[in-house]
């Protein structure tokens, strides 16, 4: 059986782990806390194929008709 990349489906945005100094910047430029931000749990498979850890912050890059891109930002938790 052949394996799917679901990094290359058009459904699955760009996800990126920022770096400690990225996620700062992000922080710091909306005035929030790692507990503010939306969650995106250790288990999802875009995470687990980018190696994503508890407490990384993930950018979402998503194609978009108005703006062309937009950034989401998630913190990655664990399932428990």
């Amino acid at each position: 059986m052949a394996k799917i990349d679901i990094m290359n489906h058009s459904f699955v945005p760009k996800h990126t782990i920022l770096t400690d100094e990225e996620a700062n910047s992000i922080m710091k430029e909306f005035n929030i806390t790692r507990a503010q931000l939306p969650k995106i749990y250790v288990t999802d498979p875009v995470i687990k194929i980018i190696k994503g850890e508890v407490g990384n912050i993930i950018k979402i890059e998503r194609k978009s008709p108005t703006a062309e891109v937009s950034y989401a930002y998630r913190v990655v938790v664990d399932t428990r």
